[in-house]
């Protein structure tokens, strides 16, 4: 249920950051530097004193135009062609995410494909003579895969299957057979399928008959005989990496374990022998290790307390990649294979993770694409040197008057919650505020709830905090980046544990000294949704205001109506609907809807698989019906996230029409 394109997980972030033209003249030394420094685990966080919270003083403050804001592009899905000349991304230069190209020495980006649907997941043949890429059809998520002439021309779709769900390409090494991830519309499980490029026929290697159990693809092996995948529990509390024999199907575990562990493989060794694996084995903690595929023996190569998370091996084999997402910031390593000695990327502070389909080295192993986002700079694609350790932007996101405007930095702050529980948050304060409690507040709940905020580049937040509203995003329990037993606490109770996180966050801003506890409000999307609609109902007086975003009211209609693959999700969070009928009811919003005092401004996609629309109709009908004050908005040929530019700024637009209304008093716009 994480958003795909507001209040997501860090994973999501990774996927729909933000580009624009080459620019290959900035250096590093010109990056920003980050507001804070990440405690070195999550015990050692040290609690915040809210009044070392400041507003710093800027005369040249003032509000962002939304449209600089909106019309600032956005890149992600980087891949490699076989010679190393060219990167093809996803980027909506043009208001729509479609497919692009650049020379990777820098230049003009050249646009190769042209639709008013989403398209993602580019993917190079091993000839360099055609692009894989995946579409959906007004955000239904029912992805079909399409091949291009890598030079431009007549487009194919390869699957045309408008009730399933193909993605995820991976090219065999001989260029003749396409792994892909399946799910037929009604299905709950993801399988692996094999596609003959040539006659397109289809033949499904894995047939899971666990319902909440999903396959994903890792990579092949150097002579195409087998087949390298993840089987992931829904919930992502346990996971297993798996060979597969191509010929056969035959599966072998390699990751064999007793109780819940994460065991993840994301790359495949040049010999194929060692797969790059992130386990959180060790004490529940997400750490890197190199798998040996004929023993199953790891060889563990971090030791840390916060995410460090796998990505590539060097197309020589000699060194691979990993992230250390601390606190919701994440800096980049290149450590060397056999000494085990890492390197940070030098990048500026914020998240700084590597780009690239099926990896982010280049076809040589002389250069990464890298991607660097943080709260005061919109994602961008860099080209970093293995061996002069430097790198240099090579797309540049945002508009130029961008670089006016003061943005205000993001920081991290903690706060002890009601059981003793140390809370992470990112917060935003605006420039000169006083601290007479007379300023006006948002509480930003996540998606997820198996998700974090983290220090991207948020164009909502930088909206809001610009004209003067100090915003606080709370990682509260159940998110992850801090441990499998903190991702779990809120087992079979949402909106409880976790919602008193968010309540406690409001207090942390009032005894800031800036904030009126009359003047705070709440606003989030998906799970964040939800937690705003549970919030307002459930803690009625503490919220002026309240913008939801395809949040959820009913988990018993949820677990009905969305996605099959999402019930399952559900399922795992919230138990059997039957026999733990009492949890669905104690944990949805609508058992506590009549006592909400908010205003509520509901924002939903008509097209939503994730959360469907029948779940804001539901909070719409029943409010208008106690008399409550809401409004509400549905977007045509949307999905779960608002994708075309237009629908982002009149979503916007509407929020802060919302909330200047109800938390500054601000007559509405006529």
């Amino acid at each position: 249920m994480c958003s795909a394109n507001r209040y997501r997980s860090w994973a999501f972030v990774a996927a729909c950051a933000a580009l624009t033209l080459a620019h290959p003249g900035r250096s590093l030394a010109q990056g920003v530097a980050q507001a804070g420094a990440a405690a070195s685990s999550p015990e050692a966080r040290v609690l915040t004193d809210a009044k070392s919270v400041v507003s710093p003083m800027n005369s040249d403050a003032r509000p962002v135009p939304i449209d600089n804001l909106y019309f600032t592009r956005n890149v992600f899905g980087a891949a490699w062609s076989p010679d190393g000349r060219d990167i093809v991304f996803t980027s909506d230069i043009a208001g729509r995410f479609n497919l692009w190209k650049v020379r990777a020495a820098g230049g003009w980006p050249v646009q190769l494909t042209q639709s008013d649907d989403a398209q993602s997941g580019a993917v190079w043949s091993p000839d360099g003579k055609w692009i894989l890429y995946q579409q959906d059809s007004g955000g239904n998520e029912l992805f079909d895969v399409y091949a291009i002439p890598s030079a431009g021309g007549q487009i194919v779709n390869l699957t045309n299957t408008p009730k399933v769900r193909e993605q995820g390409s991976r090219w065999s090494p001989d260029g003749k057979t396409i792994a892909i991830v399946i799910k037929p519309e009604s299905a709950t499980v993801y399988n692996i399928a094999l596609m003959d490029w040539q006659s397109r026929a289809v033949r499904r290697l894995t047939n899971e008959t666990t319902m909440n159990r999903n396959w994903s693809i890792v990579g092949w092996s150097p002579d195409g005989k087998t087949l390298y995948a993840n089987r992931s529990e829904i919930s992502f509390t346990d996971a297993d990496v798996y060979s597969i024999d191509v010929a056969t199907g035959k599966t072998r575990n390699l990751t064999p374990h007793e109780g819940n562990v994460i065991n993840v493989a994301t790359s495949v060794s040049p010999d194929g022998k060692t797969l790059l694996l992130t386990s959180n084995a060790k004490g529940g903690y997400q750490n890197v290790a190199l798998l040996d595929a004929a023993t199953g023996r790891r060889s563990w190569m971090t030791d840390v307390k916060w995410e460090a998370g796998s990505q590539d091996f060097s197309p020589d084999g000699k060194s691979f990649t990993y992230t250390i997402n601390a606190d919701g910031r994440i800096d980049a390593f290149i450590a060397d294979r056999a000494t085990g000695k890492a390197t940070q990327v030098a990048m500026p502070g914020g998240l700084n993770f590597f780009d690239g389909n099926p990896i982010a080295f280049s076809p040589r192993g002389d250069r990464l694409i890298v991607s660097h986002q943080s709260s005061t700079q919109p994602s961008d694609l860099w080209i970093y040197d293995v061996l002069k350790r430097d790198a240099r932007q090579l797309t540049v996101s945002a508009i130029s008057s961008l670089h006016a405007t003061p943005l205000p930095q993001s920081q991290i702050v903690h706060y002890r919650t009601f059981d003793g529980k140390t809370i992470s948050a990112l917060m935003w304060v605006p420039f000169n505020l006083k601290r007479d409690a007379s300023n006006p507040a948002i509480v930003l709940p996540h998606g997820g709830p198996t998700g974090q905020m983290v220090d991207y580049w948020n164009t909502d937040v930088t909206a809001l905090v610009s004209r003067g509203y100090i915003v606080i995003a709370p990682n509260v329990r159940g998110s992850t980046g801090y441990g499998i037993d903190f991702q779990r606490a809120n087992y079979q109770d949402l909106g409880g544990g976790d919602l008193q996180d968010e309540v406690y966050a409001a207090r942390f801003l009032e005894s800031t000294g800036y904030v009126d506890s009359k003047k705070i409000g709440i606003m989030g999307g998906s799970y964040g949704g939800f937690m705003t609609l549970m919030a307002i109902g459930k803690a009625p007086d503490v919220w002026a205001a309240a913008v939801a975003l395809y949040g959820i009211i009913d988990w018993s209609t949820m677990v009905k109506f969305s996605d099959p693959v999402l019930q399952q999700y559900v399922r795992a969070l919230l138990g059997d609907p039957d026999k733990d009928r009492a949890v669905y009811e104690n944990t949805s919003p609508i058992k506590y809807i009549h006592s909400v005092k908010a205003p509520l401004l509901v924002l939903q996609g008509d097209n939503d698989p994730r959360v469907p629309k029948e779940e804001a109709q539901q909070v719409v009908d029943l409010l208008k019906k106690d008399g409550k004050t809401v409004e509400v908005r549905y977007y045509p040929n949307e999905g779960h996230g608002f994708v075309k530019r237009e629908n982002q700024i009149d979503s916007i637009n509407r929020s802060i029409e919302w909330l200047d209304r109800y938390l500054k008093n601000k007559a509405p716009v006529p």
